[in-house]
């Protein structure tokens, strides 16, 4: 199980990106394609067309770096409906982690939780 801080946010792009892409190829979508600056500290997430490859992009205090995923047999269930509309999407830390060991989040339901006033 993946633990982040609670400030590190999660995106993951809505359209399929081209696998071969790396540092320099994913961050220029994250600027112009996500709206957000690859900078910042948060994950990027990124799947390609036939959905078996993911790429997680973030800043490590004075570079990038990449962690990489390719499925043998299968693909990734990303959300139980379809990723759509704009750059991207927000998934939580636990959501990412169930994705990747491959569980289906289509039959899953959050229930309601309590948050504070946004600031």
């Amino acid at each position: 199980m993946m633990t982040l801080p609670p400030s590190v946010q999660l995106y993951v792009a809505t359209q399929p990106v081209d696998a071969r892409k790396s540092f320099s190829g994913l961050s220029l979508y994250v600027q112009s394609v996500m709206g957000r600056s690859p900078l910042c500290g948060h994950l990027f997430i990124f799947f390609n067309r036939r959905r078996d490859q993911v790429r997680i992009l973030y800043w490590d205090r004075n570079g990038y770096a990449i962690w990489k995923k390719r499925l043998e047999q299968g693909r990734f269930a990303l959300t139980p409906k379809p990723l759509s509309g704009g750059g991207s999407a927000t998934v939580e830390a636990a959501e990412l982690a169930l994705i990747l060991e491959g569980i289906t989040l289509s039959g899953a339901r959050r229930r309601p939780r309590w948050e504070p006033l946004s600031c």
